[in-house]
C-alpha cells in the first residue's frame, strides 16, 4: 500500500499504458503471470522478478511517487508490460508486508533520490553578467530580424490572397519556419508550421488561416514593442516567441488533482507532447505540465487521471500563469474521493476572457463544467447548463476538436442527465476531456 493506505485502481494503472498492445500484455501479467518474486516498501515502491524468454528473469521496479519505472527487459515501451503487470498486482492484492528492497532495486531507488536532491549543474557558480547581457542582445537582434522577415511573408500572403494556398503546398511555410529557427525563435517557427497546415484541414480553412495569421502578426508586433509592455505581458511574449523564462516563478504546494492527460504530435511529426492538467484542491489554481517524447517513444511523465499528488508546482513566468513544472512530491499519489466542483458555461467564458488579458495567444483555459447535459444536434454538439438557458458548442474540426466517439461516450455516461465535465474552453467552444457522473468520484477519460 501507499503510506496513506490507498491503492490505485486497475483503470488508473492501465491508463499509463503507451498503447493497446501494452495494456493487454500488462493485463495478462497482472493476473497469473510468471512472477518469481514481488515485494514493496512502506515508502512507496514495488519490485518484482518476472520469468521471461531468457535464462535470467526480468528485474522490474516502480517508484510509486513518480510514478517512475525501470526494467531489465529489452522493450522500448514506457512503461513496459512488466511494470504494468506489477502495478496491477499491487493495485489488486498488494505485495505482502513492506520489506527491504533487493540490492538491484534499492540501488536504482537510491540513485533517484540522490538525483532529486542534487542541485542543478552550475548552480551557485560565478555568472558573467556582462557576457550574458551581450548574448541576450545578439539573440534579440536576430529574433527582430526574423520577425521583420515574417511580417513581410504575412503581408505577401494577404496581398496574393488565401485562395491559392491549397495549391501552393506546405514547402514554402516549412522554409519560413526554418528561417525562424535560424533566427533563434522556435516559438514563431512552431506557429508558422501550424499556419502552413491549415489549408489541408478541411472546410472553413480560409477563416481559420486568417485568424492564425492575425494572431501571428499580433505576436510579431508585440515582440517589436516588447520593451514597452507590462512585465507580465512581456514575459508571455518572450515565452511565446521561444525564449526561456528568466528568473524563477512562484512555487505553490498543494494537493493537486490530475484532471486530464493526453498526447499530441507536432506538425512535422518529430515530437510527441504530453499535456497534463491539474488543479490544486486547496487553492483552486490550475496547472499545466508538459512533457515531450522523441520520435518513436512516448514522454516519460505519466500521471493517471483522478489521482491526487501532494507536491510543489513551480510556475513559469508568462503563459497566463498556467505552465508549471512538477517539483518535490511529499507523499505517494492517492485516488480522489470526490467529484470536483464545476461552474456554469457563463462562468467558464468569463474565466477564459480574463485569461486572455494576460495572454492574448491563449487558445483555451482549463475549466470544470457542471452540472451540464451533452446535447447532440444538426449543427453540432453542445454542453448545456442543467439549470439555465446557456450552452457551449463542442468543436469537431480544427485545433482542440474531439472525436465523435468521445462525444457519444460522454452522452452514454450522461444518459440524458447532468454530468461534471473537465475540458478546455476556448474561442471555438469547449473541448471535453474527462467526465464524472453525479456522486461517482471515478473519472472517465473521453476518447
Amino acid at each position: 500500500m501507499t503510506e496513506h493506505g490507498v491503492r490505485w485502481t486497475a483503470e488508473q494503472v492501465l491508463a499509463l499504458a503507451p498503447d493497446d498492445a501494452s495494456r493487454k500484455a500488462g493485463g495478462r501479467l497482472g493476473g497469473a503471470g510468471p512472477w518469481l518474486q514481488i515485494g514493496g516498501s512502506a515508502s512507496g515502491s514495488v519490485w518484482g522478478l518476472c520469468k521471461g524468454s531468457g535464462s535470467k528473469p526480468y528485474r522490474t521496479v516502480v517508484d510509486l511517487t513518480g510514478p517512475a519505472y525501470k526494467c531489465s527487459c529489452p522493450s522500448r515501451k514506457f512503461p513496459c508490460k512488466h511494470a504494468l503487470g506489477l502495478l496491477l498486482l499491487w493495485s489488486a492484492e498488494g505485495v505482502g508486508e513492506p520489506g527491504e528492497a533487493p540490492d538491484w532495486a534499492a540501488s536504482w531507488l537510491s540513485e533517484r533520490a540522490a538525483k532529486a536532491a542534487r542541485p542543478a549543474a552550475g548552480a551557485g557558480g560565478p555568472v558573467d553578467e556582462e557576457a550574458a547581457r551581450r548574448r541576450a542582445e545578439r539573440r534579440a537582434a536576430r529574433i527582430g530580424a526574423g520577425v521583420t522577415e515574417l511580417e513581410q511573408r504575412l503581408a505577401d500572403l494577404l496581398h496574393s490572397g488565401l485562395a491559392g494556398q491549397e495549391q501552393a503546398g506546405y514547402a514554402a511555410w516549412e522554409e519560413t519556419a526554418a528561417r525562424m529557427v535560424d533566427a533563434q525563435a522556435p516559438g514563431l517557427a512552431g506557429r508558422v508550421r501550424e499556419l502552413g497546415t491549415i489549408p489541408s484541414c478541411g472546410p472553413g480553412w480560409p477563416a481559420r488561416m486568417l485568424e492564425e495569421a492575425a494572431l501571428l502578426h499580433l505576436l510579431d508586433r508585440a515582440w517589436l514593442g516588447v520593451a514597452g509592455l507590462p512585465e507580465q505581458l512581456a514575459a508571455t511574449v518572450r515565452s511565446r516567441v521561444g525564449l526561456p523564462a528568466s528568473g524563477e516563478g512562484e512555487a505553490v504546494r498543494d494537493h493537486w488533482l490530475v484532471l486530464a492527460q493526453y498526447d499530441s504530435a507536432s506538425a512535422d511529426g518529430r515530437l510527441t507532447t504530453r499535456r497534463i492538467w491539474l488543479r490544486g484542491l486547496a487553492g483552486g489554481r490550475p496547472a499545466m505540465v508538459l512533457d515531450f517524447g522523441p520520435p518513436g517513444r512516448p514522454p516519460g511523465l505519466a500521471l493517471p487521471v483522478g489521482l491526487v499528488l501532494e507536491a510543489e508546482m513551480r510556475f513559469r513566468p508568462g503563459s497566463a500563469g498556467l505552465r508549471a513544472d512538477l517539483g518535490e512530491r511529499f507523499a505517494a499519489a492517492v485516488p480522489c474521493a470526490e467529484v470536483p466542483a464545476g461552474v456554469s458555461t457563463g462562468a467558464a467564458l468569463e474565466a477564459y476572457g480574463a485569461a486572455l488579458r494576460e495572454d492574448p495567444w491563449l487558445e483555451s483555459w482549463p475549466v470544470v463544467l457542471g452540472p451540464v447535459v451533452p446535447i447532440p444536434g444538426e449543427l453540432g454538439w453542445q454542453l448545456a447548463d442543467a439549470e439555465g438557458t446557456s450552452a457551449l458548442p463542442v468543436p469537431l474540426t480544427g485545433a482542440g476538436s474531439r472525436s465523435r466517439a468521445g462525444l457519444w461516450q460522454l452522452a452514454a455516461l450522461s444518459g440524458g442527465g447532468p454530468v461534471t465535465v473537465f475540458g478546455e474552453c476556448g474561442h471555438r467552444g469547449f473541448t471535453p476531456l474527462t467526465a464524472w457522473q453525479p456522486h461517482a468520484p471515478e473519472p472517465v477519460a473521453l476518447a
